[in-house]
């Protein structure tokens, strides 16, 4: 069996992580079956030996594109995606002093979204 980058073994961390906390979820359901968190882990950081290599190298670029824009459970979670964070009003503030265009019939999602962009 080959050996996993330093970034495969990042993302089945990762994974393993959300799934001890109870963030990590394939079709909208929690998962609760730790053979089927590991299973997620090594799809989504191209370890698998079920995929063909082009589909494990589709997969890893799939999950680093999203660990790198914040779109995680984990990621969410510190960032206050489901832990709270920060308000719909301390974004607005934040578009305001940035000049973002239509800022105010945004919700808090589009607002989050805009300010990744400037």
């Amino acid at each position: 069996m080959p050996k996993q980058s330093s970034g495969q073994k990042a993302t089945v961390r990762r994974v393993m992580h959300e799934f001890k906390h109870g963030e990590l979820e394939t079709r909208g359901r929690r998962v609760r079956s730790r053979k089927q968190a590991v299973a997620i882990a090594l799809s989504e950081a191209g370890s698998s030996n079920q995929q063909s290599p082009s589909e494990n190298r589709r997969k890893l670029a799939r999950t680093k594109s999203r660990e790198s824009h914040g779109e995680t459970a984990q990621a969410q979670g510190e960032s206050g995606g489901r832990a709270g964070g920060t308000s719909r009003a301390e974004l607005y503030e934040q578009a305001k002093r940035r000049g973002i265009p239509g800022r105010s019939g945004m919700s808090k999602a589009q607002l989050e979204k805009a300010l990744r962009r400037h």
